[in-house]
C-alpha cells in the first residue's frame, strides 16, 4: 500500500485537522476542567463556540446509563445544531471527564438467570469433585460448565465496557452493537477490505488529561513549543526479538516487527538518532537519555524509569491496562505523563494486542509533519467502541517544520489485518 494513495481513500478529509474543526468537551462538575478547556482553546485559536460543557461524574468511570443520558444527547444535539459550514471532525475530552464507560446493567430477568446459573455452577463443581462415575458423565458435566461460563460472561456484558473516548467516536453512528469492538474505517490496514459492521459516521477523538491540572497545562504548552522549534532528542524502540524480515507473522510477533519497522522509518527520515533494542529485557533505568519518541513492550502496569523525556515527546508502551487510571498506580500512561511526555496511548482494560495502534503506521505518519496527532492515531488505530485512549493535543504536529521525505509502504504486512 502506498501511503499517499491510501490517505486519499479516507472517509473524511485528513490533511490536516484545523482548530475550527475541533469540539472541546469539558465537565462543569470537575474542578479546573472548564478553565483548562478555555486555556487550550485560546492557545490553539479554537472558536469559543466550540466548547460544550457537560455535567457528569468526575470519577474515572461512569455508568452506561449516565453516558447515554448525560453525554450522548448533549453532544449529538450540539453536532446536529452546528452550522454545516463549521464541520466538526475531532472531539477533545478534557481533564475531569471519565476515562471509562461501564457495561450496561443487567435487567431483573438477567439477574434472576445469573443467580440461577451461579447456583447450578456450584452444584456441578461439587458433583465433579465428588463423582467417581465414568469419564463420559464427567465430560457432560464439564461441557455444561463451559456453557454456563459462557452464558454468565454474556449476562455480565463484560465485552461492552470501553473507554469513553473510543465510544464517543461513534456518537453519530446509529444502532451499532455494544459487544466487542468495531473496525475503524480510517485504519490504513483495512484499505480494500469489506466489513459488514464497519461504521460510517466516525469522529477522531483525543484527550487532554493527566494526574493533575498542572500536567495538562504543561502538555498543552510543551506541544505548542515543540511544534514551533521542532521536536529534538532520540527515538527509542524496544522490541523483544530480532527483526523477522518479510516472514508472515501475527499477534505479538506482528507488533514486535512493527516496532522494528517504525525504527527503520525514523532512521531513514534523518530527523533524530534512533536506538533499537531487540533484547527480551526492557530498557534499564536511566538508559534512554533525551528521549523524544518511544515505543516498546511488555511490562504490565509497572513503568520503568529509563527515560529522560524531552518537551513535546511522544510514545507508548504496548501492555494491557496502561490507562486503567491516570490518578494512581504505576501504569505507563500515568507515569509517562508525570515524567514529561506530551502524548501517549494506552488501554483502560484488557484490549488484546491487536487493538493497539500499529507502530510503523503511527510513527511513519507522525514524522511526515503534515498529519496531526489525532490523524496519526486515527489512521493507525484498528478499532472503536473498545479500550484505547489517545492522550495529547490532537492538533500537535511535532515535525511540522522539519518534514521527513515521504516513506512508501506505510502499512501492515501480516494476515492479521
Amino acid at each position: 500500500m502506498v501511503l499517499l494513495a491510501a490517505v486519499c481513500l479516507l472517509p473524511h478529509p485528513s490533511l490536516a485537522l484545523e482548530p475550527r474543526e475541533v469540539l472541546v468537551l469539558a465537565n462543569r462538575n470537575a474542578a479546573r476542567s472548564v478553565g483548562l478547556a478555555k486555556y487550550y482553546m485560546k492557545k490553539r485559536g479554537i472558536p469559543e463556540s466550540n466548547l460544550l460543557q457537560l455535567w457528569v461524574t468526575d470519577k474515572e468511570w461512569c455508568s452506561r446509563e449516565d453516558y447515554e443520558k448525560k453525554v450522548v444527547p448533549r453532544v449529538q444535539g450540539y453536532l446536529k445544531d452546528k452550522d454545516p459550514f463549521m464541520f466538526i471532525r475531532c472531539l477533545v475530552i478534557m481533564y475531569g471527564l471519565p476515562l471509562k464507560v461501564a457495561p450496561s446493567e443487567m435487567t431483573s430477568e438477567e439477574k434472576e438467570e445469573f443467580n440461577k446459573l451461579k447456583k447450578r455452577r456450584g452444584s456441578l463443581n461439587k458433583q465433579l469433585k465428588d463423582i467417581k462415575d465414568p469419564e463420559e458423565k464427567q465430560s457432560k458435566i464439564k461441557d455444561e460448565l463451559k456453557n454456563i461460563k459462557k452464558r454468565i460472561s454474556s449476562l455480565k456484558k463484560a465485552d461492552q465496557g470501553s473507554s469513553l473516548d473510543s465510544e464517543i467516536a461513534l456518537i453519530l453512528e446509529e444502532g451499532y452493537s455494544l459487544s466487542g469492538w468495531l473496525p475503524n474505517p480510517y485504519f490504513l490496514g483495512y484499505r480494500g477490505k469489506k466489513f459488514e459492521n464497519m461504521p460510517h459516521n466516525v469522529l477522531m477523538v483525543s484527550r487532554l488529561d493527566g494526574p493533575s491540572d498542572k500536567i495538562v497545562k504543561r502538555i498543552i504548552d510543551n506541544s505548542i513549543g515543540a511544534e514551533k522549534s521542532g521536536l529534538k532528542g532520540t527515538a527509542y524502540f524496544d522490541a523483544r526479538w530480532s527483526h523477522p524480515g518479510n516472514k508472515e507473522v501475527s499477534g505479538g510477533a506482528f507488533y514486535d516487527r512493527s516496532i522494528h519497522l517504525a525504527a527503520d522509518r525514523v532512521k531513514k527520515s534523518n530527523l533524530m538518532p534512533v536506538g533499537i533494542d531487540d533484547r527480551k529485557e526492557l530498557f534499564k533505568p536511566g538508559e534512554c537519555s533525551e528521549a523524544a519518541l518511544y515505543c516498546g513492550w511488555y511490562k504490565l502496569a509497572n513503568y520503568v524509569d529509563a527515560f529522560d523525556w524531552q518537551p513535546g515527546s511522544v510514545g507508548y508502551h504496548i501492555a494491557s491496562q496502561e490507562c486503567q487510571s491516570l490518578k494512581g498506580g504505576n501504569y505507563w500512561c500515568k507515569m509517562m505523563l508525570e515524567k514529561g511526555v506530551a502524548a501517549t496511548v494506552g488501554p483502560v482494560g484488557e484490549p488484546y494486542v491487536q487493538s493497539f495502534p500499529v507502530p510503523e503506521i503511527f510513527f511513519g505518519l507522525l514524522i511526515q509533519g503534515r498529519y496531526t496527532l489525532a490523524e496519526c492515531y486515527a489512521l493507525s488505530n484498528p478499532f472503536w467502541s473498545w479500550k484505547m485512549v489517545l492522550i495529547g493535543d490532537p492538533l500537535y504536529r511535532p515535525f511540522k517544520n522539519s518534514r521527513a521525505k515521504p516513506v512508501e509502504d506505510t502499512g501492515t504486512r501480516s494476515s492479521t489485518y
